[in-house]
């Protein structure tokens, strides 16, 4: 695959780019290039390589899901933070209807 002086126009057009001539010039070989690259790393043979997110090995440290974890920031608290609000339904904040 190989891109013109027309398509580089159009990309640029649509990136909102403006660039001259002697730009889009510049950016045909350049384009090609990064094309000529992607092309070679299609033809790479990992169908023995599994998935990775990372270089090295890692794990996430968790800590456990624990509801009550702290009596003071925990869950379990619904009806304490409730008794400040000046509107409840059913469990929960009640908010002013904004969408029609």
């Amino acid at each position: 695959m190989s891109v013109d002086k027309q398509t580089v126009a159009k990309i640029a057009s649509l990136a909102r780019i403006q660039m001259g001539d002697a730009e889009l010039e510049r950016m045909v070989p350049e384009l090609n290039n990064i094309l000529n690259w992607v092309e070679q790393l299609g033809e790479v043979d990992c169908s023995g390589v599994e998935p990775m997110t990372a270089v090295i090995p890692n794990t996430l440290r968790l800590r456990d899901d624990v509801v009550n974890a702290d009596p003071l920031t925990g869950g379990d608290r619904r009806d304490d933070i409730l008794a400040n609000a000046p509107a409840r339904e059913h469990g929960f904040f009640g908010v002013p209807k904004v969408i029609e």
